[in-house]
């Protein structure tokens, strides 16, 4: 499939993606991300690596609407929610029994 990444024409296949991919350890996820095999992998580290070229040179969304025609699963960013601190059942006892002032 032709496709055009930092204004520079690629042909990409799906397991020309699979081969380049092969042996390269996944980065953090920060941002998007796409699945290739089992692994995660950020977009800009697919992209650096499928184009040989610096990941400032092109956009995440030129890499995900490749990725996507080629049949690979994208993910958008998913912000970490907060979760309410769940209290300790010490902390918990602690606050029915009243924790002792420190007042004196």
């Amino acid at each position: 499939m032709r496709c055009v990444i930092a204004r520079y024409p690629f042909d990409l296949t799906k397991s020309g993606v699979l081969a380049s991919m092969k042996g390269v350890t996944p980065e953090l996820v920060t941002a998007e991300s796409v699945a290739i095999g089992r692994r995660r992998y950020p977009v800009k580290q697919v992209g650096e690596v499928i184009t040989r070229q610096d990941r400032r040179d092109f956009t995440s969304g030129e890499v995900v609407r490749a990725m996507t025609r080629l049949g690979f699963t994208c993910h958008d960013h998913i912000k970490t929610v907060v979760a309410a601190q769940v209290p300790t059942p010490l902390q918990t006892a602690s606050a029915l029994l009243g924790a002792p002032s420190l007042d004196g």
